[in-house]
């Protein structure tokens, strides 16, 4: 974690992360690499992208290369790629386990896609175990107490019939409270990495990954600060799946740093919903506080709209400091200036926009989408690349 950021307790809250001392906008607080990663797609290779790596895969690749030995058709981008994952994600642990829980007998076919997910997290989670004891326990000392419930019940059974040849390379044993506390784990802990931006289809997750820190974030419906992953980057580097989380704006010291769990843009019954049944809370944000008296129909939209002409009318797009936020935010319609100055209006991305890194004390007026990549100019909030 950086040397500017601590972790608290906050009561009713839990760990929380705050600026220990005054943040400037788009100042990096975290960079932080995976410990655990596995495909949105439970049991059938990549296809499409790099069950390593998790780059995307172009159609002309002259370099994939299949692992010999699973039948689920596991591609890499690289025969190098295929290499590092044999002994780390795509042990034959993984291999097999995967063979086994998608044969055509298997009882896992005939559960909805949510319980396929579940066991392949529990795959990834079990294999980590085997190769990376240490992460394990990090893994296991993330937020989620144990739930032993049907569901619990019925994929420790199955992971159980396919741990068996390999249950003497754990070391931290092997029982239903242990399968219950790791389902908790990916529950509350588990981000998603996006297939690329296409404004003409709906955005899908590739692969879910877990942070050793990144989970330490709480949500607030008004964030002051969002996350970028740069996952098909092509620079060559192992760490293209490393979360990068930058401020918004100006924050001061003793501040909650707070990240969006979910598009800025839902109504506030979606986002409550989202919350209750994905985190098990509900949020009392100050957008919500005032939201919560709303109904989400399409006149409140139109609330919504005129109140954000009014602010652009009136207010001053220089603002940079956290005050000056705050005095906006006080507004009847709190996220009005938000969606004005942070969100991005390229059509259907809905993404977050934060200033680029500061090179030196300055504020950097171009600004970064988190879903699109987009560049634009803070000063004229102009979309364009640049």
């Amino acid at each position: 974690m950086s040397e500017n950021v601590s972790l608290v307790d906050i009561k009713h809250k839990g760990r929380a992360l705050i600026a220990s001392q005054p943040l400037k906008a788009g100042q990096i607080i975290l960079r932080d690499s995976p410990i655990l990663i596995y495909s949105a797609t439970p049991l059938a290779g990549g296809g499409c992208y790099c069950c390593h790596c998790f780059r995307a895969i172009p159609p002309n690749c002259t370099t994939i290369a299949s692992c010999p030995r699973c039948s689920n058709a596991s591609v890499f981008c690289s025969p190098q790629c295929l290499s590092v994952a044999t002994s780390t994600s795509h042990t034959p642990f993984v291999c097999q386990a995967l063979s086994i829980l998608q044969a055509s007998n298997s009882p896992l076919l005939h559960h909805h896609h949510d319980r396929l997910l579940q066991a392949r997290f529990l795959v990834a989670a079990y294999n980590l175990g085997m190769v990376s004891p240490s992460h394990f326990q990090t893994l296991l000392s993330l937020q989620g107490e144990p739930i032993v419930d049907d569901a619990s019940n019925f994929l420790h059974s199955l992971i159980s019939s396919v741990c068996c040849p390999f249950l003497d390379s754990l070391k931290i044993g092997f029982s239903l409270d242990l399968t219950a506390s790791l389902l908790s784990k990916d529950k509350l802990n588990a981000f998603g990495l996006m297939y690329p931006f296409n404004q003409d289809e709906e955005r899908s997750v590739r692969a879910y990954v877990i942070y050793p820190r990144a989970s330490f974030f709480n949500h607030d419906c008004l964030p002051n600060a969002c996350r970028f992953d740069y996952v098909d980057s092509n620079s060559g580097s192992d760490s293209n799946t490393d979360i990068v989380v930058r401020l918004l704006h100006d924050i001061p010291e003793g501040r909650e740093i707070c990240i969006s769990y979910f598009p800025v843009n839902l109504k506030y019954s979606e986002r409550q919903k989202r919350l209750k049944e994905d985190y098990g809370f509900s949020c009392d944000c100050d957008r919500c506080k005032v939201e919560a008296n709303w109904s989400d129909n399409e006149e409140e939209g139109e609330e919504d709209m005129e109140a954000e002409e009014d602010m652009e009318e009136d207010g001053d797009d220089d603002i940079g400091e956290e005050d000056s936020v705050m005095d906006k935010e006080n507004y009847d319609f709190p996220h009005a200036y938000f969606f004005m100055r942070y969100m991005c209006n390229k059509d259907n991305c809905w993404g977050t926009l934060a200033p680029l890194p500061p090179p030196d004390a300055r504020i950097s007026t171009i600004m970064e989408c988190n879903v699109c990549g987009n560049l634009s100019n803070s000063d004229g909030l102009m979309n364009g690349n640049l």
